[in-house]
């Protein structure tokens, strides 16, 4: 799988949990290197999902998804996990997009993941989440991690299955660290704080796999 011309890369390393409705946000005072918590910062995110009739992207580990709101609303192709992350490829948003409207795969997109699947592209799932953000920084002001309260509302478009959930993401940010030892011991951290609130380990992999009822 390759990039298109206009698209950029970036690995994610995160955590989700699994939260109640009523489930109260955790206390991030004991994580190394957070000294503050800003936010919260609302967004509501509209993503649609790609995949060809025969779920081509779905066995590879892929997933291509338009989405609108937020600050990285755009198109996204995402990678299989490999090692402690996954990468990202993201290309701007068309002019307009009206996110009612079925989406149509631009070409660099397609060119893409011409390595794994080949169009037509049809609708998978659509998922509407309502989330707040808080940025956790060190010291300098520099976000260390960004903490993310989902609140999804999803349907599954081949089988028609709606359902709805709260969840939890912790995803690295630039000041975070670095080196395998670094991250264990910070995500520790994170689940250790996220059990003392009452959240658990995410029963799925994605939004997307839930969504379809994996």
């Amino acid at each position: 799988m390759s990039a298109g011309p206009s698209g950029s890369s970036n690995v994610e390393v995160e955590s989700k949990y699994d939260v109640d409705d009523d489930t109260p946000l955790p206390d991030w005072s004991a994580l190394p290197g957070v000294v503050t918590v800003a936010g919260p910062e609302p967004r509501d995110l509209d993503a649609r999902y790609l995949d060809t009739p025969a779920g081509d992207l779905a066995r590879a580990g892929v997933a291509v998804r338009r989405r609108s709101g937020g600050p990285d609303a755009g198109w996204h192709v995402k990678g299989p996990a490999q090692g402690a992350g996954r990468t990202e490829t993201q290309w701007p948003l068309e002019d307009d997009v009206d996110p009612d409207a079925d989406p149509v795969m631009p070409p660099a997109v397609q060119d893409a993941v011409s390595s794994i699947a080949q169009p037509p592209f049809t609708a998978l799932a659509r998922l509407r989440n309502h989330r707040t953000a808080y940025s956790l920084r060190d010291a300098a002001g520099d976000e260390v991690a960004e903490f993310v309260d989902d609140r999804v509302r999803a349907r599954d478009e081949r089988r028609g299955v709606e359902s709805s959930w709260r969840e939890w993401e912790v995803e690295l940010g630039p000041a975070g660290p670095a080196d395998d030892e670094g991250r264990a011991v910070f995500f520790a951290a994170v689940d250790a704080a996220v059990s003392a609130a009452g959240g658990r380990p995410a029963a799925s992999g994605s939004k997307l796999a839930r969504a379809l009822g994996h």
